[in-house]
């Protein structure tokens, strides 16, 4: 069989490449896009190259940052303009081929296979044209991954930033990437991590020596699946732009920098995120009917409960649901690590039509808020919330569009 041409496109520091690319008044300043610019006590979402090189570390605090760069330029978070640049970016790619994957809003994966005889170009080719045109007409830049698979494409992408090409083919693979370090794959987490550093098992490789019962044993029927694409065995297709689903849920969680026990903290994180759920419910034109809140414990212990209401879309709304599922079901006896608010049951908002005690104003104040912010790339109107200062850097998002 005849390898695959797969590249996989991802932009450096997205939230603050976006920012500076759409802002002149940043132009050759350090900026670092914050969970609230307002507080010292937020921290640091993304950050700049130019912060990057004084020192400033995504998930650190904005005064230790601004202990190392003074002259920092911080920014709350637009994430509907993210949204917007996300799709331009869609519409870029398509123009190489229709094998369109797009994982969260600054990655793609691109099957090109099918392209190289009518472009007359080789992967790297087509990776190097892409780099030059993001550039030009976006302002920022990608580091681009080209591989014979998904996982090596990605793998590649992630090994030479920023604004770099790196070839991983199928006859290289092995001596590239099996030096690496376990956690340089998506699956491997610390907690992961950790428990094969204790078996000696630090690398791609010694994991790929693995017999797939040992590795079924401890990670299941995902763990053998990773095991055959890390030993080239398995090849997944890049979906079809055009054929991707629609998404079954919303849904954005994170894992706090301090443990956390208080109600009044975790009803910061729910609506932290809550707030992200709904600007992804409006942009896709959604409401869901099913609330589901996982929470997690410092010991790694995992409480997942969910019930079913009135569609809704809002984030005051969602997060209101959030947190009296909690209340029903948390006692704030145990501190916690990690909280997800997922949205699910999804139907389009033009199809049904949401009763309310308050009337259409209250309705659509979420749309309308979204609506302006989504038009002027800035946080020009808001509902204002708590600050959330415990956010980790690593907030895992599903259900785009």
């Amino acid at each position: 069989m005849k390898d695959r041409t797969i590249l996989h496109s991802d932009v450096n520091n997205f939230f603050a490449s976006v920012e500076c690319s759409t802002n002149p008044k940043l132009f050759g300043k350090p900026v670092a896009v914050t969970g609230n610019p307002e507080k010292r006590t937020g921290i640091i979402l993304a950050k700049n190259e130019i912060a990057k090189a004084q020192g400033v570390k995504t998930g650190e605090a904005i005064w230790q940052a601004k202990q190392k760069c003074p002259t920092l330029v911080t920014i709350g978070p637009h994430y509907a303009l993210y949204e917007k640049i996300s799709k331009k970016l869609h519409e870029l790619y398509l123009e190489y081929t229709d094998f369109v994957e797009p994982l969260g809003l600054d990655e793609c994966w691109l099957d090109v296979t099918s392209s190289l005889k009518y472009l007359n170009k080789n992967g790297q080719q087509i990776a190097d044209e892409i780099r030059e045109r993001v550039k030009k007409e976006f302002g920022f830049t990608v580091s681009v991954g080209v591989s014979f698979s998904k996982i090596f494409a990605k793998l590649g992408s992630d090994m030479k930033k920023p604004d770099a090409t790196t070839i991983i083919d199928s006859e290289h693979f092995k001596e590239i990437t099996y030096p690496l370090p376990l956690n340089s794959v998506v699956g491997f987490g610390n907690k992961l991590t950790t428990k094969f550093e204790k078996m000696n098992i630090l690398t791609i490789g010694d994991f790929v020596a693995l017999k797939e019962q040992f590795v079924k044993d401890i990670m299941g029927k995902t763990g053998v699946e990773l095991h055959q694409k890390l030993s080239g065995e398995l090849i997944d297709p890049v979906t079809c732009y055009y054929e991707i689903s629609p998404p079954k849920s919303v849904g954005n969680g994170t894992t706090t920098i301090q443990d956390i026990q208080k109600r009044e903290d975790v009803k910061k994180v729910v609506t932290f995120l809550s707030e992200k759920v709904g600007s992804r419910l409006i942009i896709g034109n959604l409401q869901g009917s099913t609330v589901t809140v996982t929470l997690k414990t410092n010991e790694f212990e995992k409480f997942r409960h969910s019930k079913t209401i009135a569609p809704i879309q809002l984030s005051e709304e969602i997060s209101e649901q959030a947190m009296n599922l909690i209340d029903e079901f948390w006692k704030y006896d145990k501190k916690l690590r990690a909280i997800r608010v997922r949205m699910s049951n999804l139907t389009k908002v033009d199809k049904m039509e949401q009763l309310s005690f308050f009337g259409k104003e209250t309705k659509d104040l979420g749309k309308t808020i979204n609506e302006i912010n989504q038009k002027y790339g800035k946080n020009k109107i808001y509902v204002a919330s708590d600050t959330v200062s415990f956010i980790n850097r690593k907030n895992e998002d599903e259900g785009f569009f």
